[in-house]
């Protein structure tokens, strides 16, 4: 299963918005990937938080992934779970979720999206391709050549994220890139349907 165009990382410090009325919208909206990441909070908050994100996620027909916790994904029945650099490695995870829950995993260089292309990944994210501040010890941004290169040898869903706003996000399309992650530009904009809808757009005239 590929990401949709638009995939929203849910940050809860970027939002006290309910996950009800939020993922209402987004599904309104025509977004169908959802990632809920939570840096911060005890596990059993975050496990918390999950429960009631997987439960609206799948009233409105939205793909929940969990960012980092494998074990906090199996427990909510979330659709998927996202990994990191740091995290439990990819083929681990595989064994616990098994084939039918969906494998995300981060890559920030064209070693590591080769090696994410060998894996039990299902789709590979790469970044930063922009300058961020919604992400703490961020890795060197992706030179474009760089950007260029891993599209061409990763055949997986391929998802940029990293700094991306509406405004910047038609190179990525363009490009080949399969979905673009997005945080505060949705979050924290004024009303997030027309920005989504942008995007949705971007995407369409993009890979024309």
């Amino acid at each position: 299963m590929s990401p949709s165009p638009l995939y929203i990382i849910l940050d809860t410090q970027f939002t006290s918005t309910s996950f009800e009325l939020l993922l209402e919208l987004f599904a309104k909206a025509g977004v169908r990937w959802v990632q809920l990441r939570e840096k911060k909070a005890p596990s059993k908050t975050f496990f918390e938080a999950a429960k009631s994100f997987v439960e609206h996620c799948h009233h409105w027909g939205l793909v929940s992934i969990i960012n980092d916790r494998v074990d906090i994904a199996l427990l909510v029945d979330a659709d998927g779970v996202h990994l990191g650099q740091d995290d439990l490695p990819v083929e681990e995870a595989r064994k616990l979720l098994g084939s039918g829950k969906i494998v995300g995993f981060s890559t920030h260089n064209l070693k590591q999206a080769l090696e994410a292309q060998r894996s039990a990944a299902d789709y590979v994210a790469i970044g930063p391709v922009y300058p961020t501040t919604s992400k703490q010890n961020l890795d060197p941004i992706v030179p474009w050549e760089d950007l260029k290169a891993v599209r061409r040898e990763v055949k997986k869903p391929l998802v940029a994220i990293g700094g991306i706003t509406a405004e910047n996000a038609r190179p990525l399309f363009e490009l080949g890139i399969d979905s673009v992650a997005v945080i505060q530009d949705v979050l924290l904009a004024v009303n997030p349907g027309p920005r989504i809808k942008q995007y949705l757009d971007l995407a369409s005239s993009g890979k024309l």
